[in-house]
């Protein structure tokens, strides 16, 4: 995985592509901290390639909810379960 900066990706296309074919993602930064990331895919898969990155992105999205929710003193996923189960016996 290559990283190059906004300006690099101005100044310097060619290569970026280039990698990008070669190593299949490439990080872009801004200010020095990774902001976009450029994925290959790969031919007659982008359907699958953007449904991963989505599917990706929610688990992330998850996760982040799950530790704030944590933080916060939420419920717990074992108190969510037992308060489905409560409600179903109801």
């Amino acid at each position: 995985m290559e990283f190059y900066s906004a300006r690099e990706l101005r100044t310097n296309t060619k290569s970026i592509w280039e990698n990008l074919a070669k190593d299949n993602d490439v990080v872009i930064t801004n200010n020095g901290k990774p902001y976009a990331l450029m994925v290959g895919i790969p031919e007659g898969r982008f359907d699958e390639t953007i449904r991963a990155l989505r599917q990706a992105k929610a688990i992330a999205a998850m996760d982040r909810m799950r530790s704030k929710a944590g933080k916060n003193g939420f419920m717990s996923d074992e108190e969510i379960d037992e308060a489905i189960r409560e409600a179903r016996k109801a």
